[in-house]
């Protein structure tokens, strides 16, 4: 039983140590010169690193994401702000998202090393586009 204790208290010493050894998001601030355009990113990611992209949208556009990895260990996630899972997983579904946003708000594509090739220090270099568009069937619609 006292193994139990010792080994339950090494481990949470520990978690601090471990949390701290990532580093913090690099974090990019998405800007349009109106509500919708297209941005590029030419960005490399290390390690446990991750990358965010994060933009403001209204509910019903378009987010286009197209992403170019250099490694196959590489993928992205569309998180909308304060939700609990991610809008797009692209370790499950792929290296592009299009799809209209459900609310207004902040958007953030983050970039990120699958675990395997992080512990490695793995380096992947990566293009990755940002498009939104209004939904143009919506605005096509009688009142």
């Amino acid at each position: 039983m006292k193994i139990h204790i010792a080994a339950a208290l090494a481990l949470l010493v520990s978690l601090p140590a471990i949390a701290a050894d990532a580093p913090a998001p690099r974090v990019q601030q998405v800007t349009y010169k109106s509500s919708v355009g297209s941005v590029q990113f030419k960005q490399s990611i290390k390690g446990y690193q991750t990358d965010e992209y994060k933009l403001n949208a209204k509910a019903g556009q378009i987010l286009t994401v197209d992403f170019k990895p250099s490694s196959t260990s590489a993928y992205f996630n569309v998180i909308a702000k304060g939700s609990d899972e991610a809008l797009f997983n692209g370790s499950i579904k792929g290296n592009h998202f299009a799809g209209p946003l459900p609310a207004d708000g902040e958007y953030t594509v983050q970039v990120y090393l699958m675990r395997n090739a992080a512990r490695r220090d793995a380096v992947a270099k990566y293009t990755v586009t940002l498009i939104l568009a209004d939904d143009k069937t919506n605005s096509n619609k009688a009142p």
